[in-house]
């Protein structure tokens, strides 16, 4: 019963994918200044963004299952209420197969409402964890579960979150970007590598006409004008605090630029900078997701300029990174109009499109690894051959079905690869109260690089009975996966064992170790919000899931706060103490 009822659910959504087209007509009768006087804002098709989603066409369905619009426009803002929903967002928690060590809430436990990056080193015998996101970022011993301690807060909440301003903490341009740590035998030290990015929320383009990119040509130009490294920085951490980082190098990823080295932060720079958590994982190569200028423009997202692609790195040598390659699908760049139109989403101006992440490797290439995936939106998976760093080539692509409004390729988790073969393909939820396509994630069997294909999805998270609902769409907020954690975690990543942060399902366990037949074996889902948060991030719930492989205690980043979670019959025995030995690299 259970393999027919997948069987269906994945027919239902190959269907659907099939039935629905990603082009609507336009409904705003906007013009195109911008493009007319910006060459990388692309005018390729006519604007065909789609209308809201007709009421009636989705909702609450008779079986107690929700029916997600088959296509919505761009509206993270608005609420969309339908019959059924919760009057009030749930303050209630769930739980199945797991136990909660320990909570922490408030503004020491939550640098960032909607989303953090984490990262754990090994001093002295003590553990600690990094949760961050830009100039907001906090240190946190550990080494006892459920005793720790805020070693440091970071913030500009004292100059407005104005980056171009210092502070106490920061210097002017500065802040925390994505990073890894690794350890480096060449240094006999942790070394940390982060992204420095455009910003994603930005005020100078909105979501709809007349303030999106495609007819504020304004808006545009103060975007690029704006200063900041775009690319990465090295440190050698000589402890846990910021004062122990010791910086080695910045480079920009600003291909314009005749020397890359130590720019000028207080100048602009063209193209996207280095995305999210760089791939290194402390010896030769690094891979890291860029627009290395304005010409990388293929992408429709209303207030995105940019389209990245990857760039791998030589770091024998971490205070001299040596650019190696770089790579991009044709039709991201200006000038690859023919390409770009073949996209279905061309003209929808809804759609991101282009790298969010960096590569994933199922190994590294010092070991052997030869190929890597890339989740780049709605250009969807492709695989590439980089057992030569110097010399990345596209092995196949695959098209995958089609869910607009979100963002439909962020996250590939590979950690099953080496043993089934199978990697885990899927997008995240932008808007609130399912208005927009669910994001399944997508079992591809990868077996054959050359011929990778869909042939699952994993199961979609239901209530328990005790809730009083039987969809999460029904709990309010956004509902959908996130990501399964970073390659970063200590430890070696469980066999057969997947976890995700699924918004306001908590996080969910999965049981892969039978690819014909997943499951979910434990989640946990917290309460919707805690006293200090805001309410306009009540929806934004469980965006985040750190596991540490090594002591078997999964952290859980909300809203409101972190959660220190146990689950024996799936990651196995908790150490609440500290570590037998300490985190060096990333193990595969």
């Amino acid at each position: 019963m259970r393999s027919l009822r997948r069987k269906a659910a994945l027919a239902a959504v190959v269907a659907a994918a099939t039935t629905a087209t990603l082009l609507a007509p336009g409904v705003s009768g906007a013009d195109t200044a911008a493009a007319g006087t910006d060459p990388d804002i692309l005018d390729v098709c006519a604007d065909r963004r789609p209308g809201p989603a007709d009421p009636g066409s989705y909702g609450m369905q008779l079986d107690g299952s929700f029916r997600h619009p088959a296509l919505t426009p761009v509206d993270e803002g608005s609420d969309h209420p339908f019959p059924g929903l919760n009057a009030e967002y749930d303050t209630r928690s769930y739980i199945k197969n797991m136990k909660v060590e320990a909570a922490y809430e408030g503004d020491a436990f939550t640098p960032d409402y909607f989303h953090s990056w984490q990262n754990i080193v090994d001093f002295d015998g003590r553990r600690y964890l990094f949760q961050y996101g830009r100039s907001e970022g906090r240190v946190y011993d550990i080494t006892d579960v459920k005793k720790i301690k805020v070693v440091e807060r970071l913030s500009r909440k004292d100059v407005g979150g104005d980056e171009t301003r210092a502070n106490g903490d920061w210097a002017a341009h500065d802040y925390w970007g994505a990073s890894t740590i690794q350890w480096n035998r060449k240094l006999n030290a942790y070394v940390m590598v982060q992204s420095f990015e455009s910003k994603r929320q930005i005020s100078e383009l909105s979501d709809q006409p007349p303030g999106d990119k495609y007819n504020n040509p304004e808006g545009v130009r103060k975007v690029r004008a704006k200063p900041g490294l775009k690319g990465f920085k090295v440190y050698r951490l000589d402890g846990p605090r910021k004062k122990d980082w010791k910086l080695l190098t910045t480079v920009s990823t600003d291909a314009t630029l005749a020397n890359p080295v130590n720019t000028d932060p207080a100048k602009a720079q063209q193209g996207s900078g280095s995305i999210d958590v760089p791939h290194w994982t402390g010896e030769k190569y690094m891979f890291i997701a860029t627009a290395p200028d304005d010409t990388w423009s293929g992408t429709e997202y209303p207030t995105n300029l940019h389209s990245a692609g990857y760039q791998s790195y030589d770091m024998s040598d971490p205070a001299r990174p040596k650019l190696l390659d770089t790579w991009h699908l044709p039709g991201q760049r200006t000038g690859e109009d023919a390409a770009y139109r073949t996209n279905p989403r061309c003209g929808n101006r809804t759609s991101w499109m282009g790298a969010r992440m960096p590569l994933f490797l199922p190994k590294p290439v010092e070991k052997g690894g030869r190929y890597a995936f890339a989740a780049m939106g709605g250009y969807g998976l492709t695989v590439l051959d980089v057992s030569d760093p110097s010399n990345m080539r596209t092995v196949s692509r695959l098209e995958l079905p089609g869910s607009v409004a979100g963002t439909e390729g962020d996250n590939i988790d590979v950690s099953q690869y080496e043993k089934t073969g199978m990697i885990y393909f899927s997008g995240y939820p932008l808007t609130e109260d399912c208005y927009e396509p669910y994001k399944d994630v997508y079992q591809i069997d990868a077996r054959d690089p050359k011929n990778p294909r869909v042939v699952g999805v994993l199961p979609r998270p239901t209530p328990p009975k005790a809730a009083g609902f039987t969809d999460y769409c029904q709990r309010r907020g956004s509902f959908g996966p996130k990501r399964t954690g970073y390659y970063t975690n200590p430890g070696t990543h469980s066999a057969g064992v997947l976890s995700y942060g699924f918004y306001n399902a908590g996080v969910q366990f999965f049981d892969v170790s039978k690819p014909a037949e997943p499951e979910i074996s434990a989640y946990f889902v917290p309460k919707a919000y805690g006293a200090e948060t805001a309410e306009y991030a009540y929806g934004n719930q469980t965006h985040g899931v750190y596991v540490e492989w090594d002591r078997n205690i999964a952290w859980t980043l909300t809203n409101h706060g972190i959660y220190a979670l146990s689950a024996r019959k799936v990651l196995g025995k908790p150490d609440l103490d500290a570590p037998s030995k300490p985190f060096r690299n990333s193990e595969f």
